[in-house]
């Protein structure tokens, strides 16, 4: 992603330096006001679609690989969990699921914000969602391998943020 920037911003600084030569090259010649607004129409439309064909692949490139997965609505037979976060510690109602099963995580906080992340067997982060006071997060995801998964929190919550795990253990069915 950083290559794909440094080049679109490469493109851009040199498409700019090409205008600025173009217009003190241009800026020499006297002209009547009449030409200058004819030419002065015409390379604006000339600009905008040489903006227009630019940015449309560019958006493509940048935004295709967003990390958000597709949402597909589910199959609406999700299973609901609700997870609570305090100071240092997630309450779950439930610490099973069955691989393949949607679920529902609903998560609230009862003190201050925390970030209620899943890690796999590996620690790699899995999925995530705020945890906030007064308001419940809703997050779906599909467990598709079997094996204990940690949920830890993501925000610093105080002294025993560390501390602050549980988990969920995802069973063949």
């Amino acid at each position: 992603m950083q290559e794909i920037a440094w080049n679109i911003s490469i493109l851009f600084m040199g498409l700019l330096a090409v205008v600025f030569a173009v217009v003190a090259a241009g800026s020499r010649v006297q002209a009547a006001s009449g030409v200058l607004i004819n030419v002065g129409g015409k390379l604006r439309m000339v600009l905008f679609w040489i903006l227009i064909v630019a940015l449309v692949p560019i958006a493509w490139l940048t935004l295709a690989d967003l990390p958000y997965p597709p949402s597909n609505g589910g199959t609406g037979q999700a299973k609901e969990i609700k997870a609570i976060g305090s100071q240092w510690s997630w309450e779950l109602s439930d610490d099973k699921v069955a691989v393949g099963q949607e679920v529902d995580f609903h998560v609230t906080s009862t003190d201050v914000n925390h970030g209620f992340a899943i890690y796999d067997s590996q620690l790699r982060l899995v999925t995530q969602i705020q945890s906030m006071p007064g308001y419940t997060n809703v997050l779906r995801h599909t467990f598709y391998e079997p094996g204990t998964y940690k949920i830890l929190c993501l925000e610093y919550c105080g002294l025993g943020h560390h501390e602050m795990s549980a988990e969920i253990n995802v069973v063949k069915r």
